[in-house]
């Protein structure tokens, strides 16, 4: 297809810059629950404050087995010299 392998180099080019931006930042919990509407009711609020960039949000949902259930995780990179934020849980 014509233009596939710039269109790839341009996408792989936009990935390094951004790993390079990025270099030794962690990620940090910020919010964890069990609830699936409570999850959702965070992150719409968080949406709307827009207290924390959404490209620096990760939403985590760790699957549930038999002695486990699915938890829910909210988490936000913070640079290195950052302290991190207090986890808020329900």
């Amino acid at each position: 297809m014509p233009g596939q392998h710039r269109r790839k180099r341009r996408q792989e080019a936009a990935r390094r810059r951004q790993a390079a931006r990025y270099e030794g930042w962690q990620w940090h919990p910020l919010y964890s629950t069990q609830d699936y509407a409570e999850f959702t009711a965070y992150f719409r609020r968080l949406r709307a404050e827009r207290t924390h960039d959404e490209e620096r949000l990760r939403l985590d949902t760790f699957c549930g087995r038999l002695t486990h259930p699915t938890t829910y995780r909210i988490s936000v990179l913070m640079p290195p010299d950052a302290p991190p934020p207090p986890p808020e849980t329900p």
